[in-house]
């Protein structure tokens, strides 16, 4: 009869320590749930606009139905990441796809804008390809390096899309003014540190 008690007492006395060791299994190293806590990724960059609202109709000075010309609408950012050397933006319109290739109508990039910079302000420069602040502006095709404004054809049901993207890049490019879009992509493959858009919808 006492085997029998011992058994009794011993049989919980062996589950109670297993238990406590499964649940020791379950904390993280140092026991107890003390750890330091894990810090919370960073937030991600963001950029806005005081001239154009994300998903809706861009304005009418930033189209080329302007007069007397179209002028880029301001941008701004915030949460720059660490690290970040030089900012880009480029604007295209997603719908065209010229001669059923891969690219569609660019509308203006801006490279080499410095890490220090918030924003761009509205009505940069058109005819100046190279920038105070050593900024570099094309737009492939036109006669003026900066900004072309929007200009899907009349009377066409189908609303174009407007993209507006921000790329944060841990050095700057060497890419020389009169460059083209697949020169500045090249360039920036590898490099491209933090990304954000803002879109917008044209159509006349």
């Amino acid at each position: 009869m006492r085997t029998r008690a011992s058994l009794l007492l011993v049989a919980p006395a062996f589950l109670l320590a297993a238990g406590i060791g499964i649940a020791r299994q379950g904390q993280p190293a140092g026991g107890g749930g003390g750890g330091a806590p894990q810090t919370p990724p960073p937030p991600p960059l963001t950029m806005t606009s005081t001239g154009v609202t994300d998903g809706a109709t861009l304005p009418v000075q930033y189209t080329c139905s302007a007069k007397p010309a179209a002028v880029n609408p301001p941008l701004a950012w915030t949460n720059v990441p660490k690290d970040t050397a030089s900012f880009a933006i480029i604007t295209h319109d997603l719908e065209p796809r010229a001669r059923k290739g891969i690219e569609d109508n660019l509308h203006w990039m801006i490279w080499n804008i410095p890490a220090t910079a918030s924003s761009v302000p509205e009505g940069v420069p058109a005819a100046t390809a190279e920038l105070p602040d050593g900024s570099r502006q094309s737009q492939a095709g036109a006669p003026a390096p900066g900004y072309r404004g929007p200009c899907p054809p009349m009377n066409v049901a189908l609303v174009h899309h407007y993209t507006f993207e921000l790329f944060a890049l841990d050095q700057k490019m060497d890419v020389p003014v009169g460059a083209t879009r697949n020169d500045l992509m090249k360039a920036m493959d590898g490099h491209i540190i933090g990304h954000a858009v803002l879109m917008s919808v044209f159509h006349r």
